[in-house]
């Protein structure tokens, strides 16, 4: 199959990271992929790494009506078999237009659960032949917007098992962030915006410091809140607990180095960080919400808890700091079953079933 994949995104986070992983697994596989994407961005240059065949387009978000003329040309030149759109940014809206003009099948992938209005989201999928849902979650939003659940296809997000199934660093760890010895180390990440819920957290690490002495939070992300949260964990006395790591694209490398990981975000598609630490046998604690019920198995792979409610949010971290074991036996099952259920493999294999039976009509 020929396949042209569009991520106009401008970061490498968690949903281009996907395409990555999905559109080398396809080369692998025999099939013909080039990716669109923008000059100069993290996936062009992570696609480039890869040896993916990029051509670059730049696209200013959904208003870039020229972007959606390019890509109209780019379509009638090349003539793929199919179009995967994978961002919402520009390319599920302009995306799908170019299709239609270029009559070209496609389908798009859908990482977020906010909702919008039925009329916008009619508009954004009619030009689709089949919704990509990374959850359970996503796929009742859509079908609360009125997209019929036929057109709906279920294909969760993976992680390069292989990769984190290899023991980390933790000398370079301890020395990267000065670690000393015996530190219970959390580890959260994720853009710095309200929706991640990073105040929860920073609010219930100051209630147990005082118990736990020697613990240390490691925040890994950027985003507009950063002076914000900066601001509220000096303020709770959290300047020699706290650490903001920033944008780390070396992250990977560190995950199983964390005694525990924490995602406190109030809405999320699935959470991809949060699969990365059970790859690497690490246990998460979070909120109970949006796809991370499906990421995260609650009592077996870690703790989830209502939204927003930090006592409980410090309860649960406070029983996996107390007792290893319990993080222990979370990890190894968090690490079996991001193997068995969300590899790269499973994931690709259900893309191209997916393709083949929007090509076959």
């Amino acid at each position: 199959m020929k396949i042209l994949h569009v991520e106009p995104g401008r970061h490498l986070y968690g949903g281009p990271q996907q395409v990555i992983y999905l559109v080398s697994a396809l080369l692998k596989a025999g099939h013909d992929c080039t990716l669109i994407c923008p000059p100069e961005s993290g996936i062009d240059s992570a696609a480039r790494s890869a040896a993916i065949p990029v051509r670059n387009l730049f696209c200013a978000g959904d208003l870039d009506l020229p972007f959606a003329y390019r890509l109209t040309q780019y379509l009638q030149t090349s003539k793929p078999d199919l179009l995967h759109c994978h961002s919402r940014r520009g390319a599920d809206m302009l995306g799908g237009l170019a299709a239609s003009f270029a009559d070209i099948p496609a389908v798009v992938s859908r990482r977020v659960d906010n909702t919008e209005m039925r009329l916008l989201a009619a508009l954004r999928y009619r030009p689709f032949q089949k919704i990509i849902a990374i959850s359970k979650a996503i796929a009742a939003v859509l079908e609360e917007h009125d997209v019929d659940p036929s057109r709906i296809e279920i294909i969760r997000s993976a992680v390069d098992t292989h990769r984190f199934a290899m023991p980390p660093d933790r000398a370079a760890f301890a020395a990267e962030f000065g670690i000393p010895d015996d530190t219970i180390v959390l580890g959260a990440a994720g853009q710095l915006i309200p929706r991640k819920g990073h105040r929860y957290l920073l609010e219930a690490v100051a209630e147990i410091r005082s118990a736990y002495p020697n613990l240390r939070l490691l925040i890994f992300g950027e985003g507009y809140l950063n002076n914000q949260l900066r601001s509220q964990a000096a303020a709770l006395g959290l300047g020699d607990v706290v650490q903001f790591a920033g944008f780390r694209e070396d992250l990977d490398d560190f995950m199983g180095c964390f005694d525990l990981f924490v995602h406190p975000a109030l809405a999320e598609g699935l959470g991809v960080a949060t699969l990365k630490a059970a790859a690497a046998g690490v246990p998460v604690v979070g909120f109970r919400a949006g796809g991370l019920s499906e990421a995260v198995l609650d009592g077996e792979t870690g703790i989830l808890v209502p939204a927003e409610d930090v006592d409980e949010l410090r309860k649960a971290i406070v029983t996996l700091i107390a007792h290893e074991d319990v993080r222990e036996r979370m990890g190894a099952a968090g690490r079996e079953r991001m193997q068995s259920e969300f590899s790269i493999d499973t994931m690709v294999t259900q893309h191209i079933s997916l393709y083949e039976s929007v090509l076959s009509g």
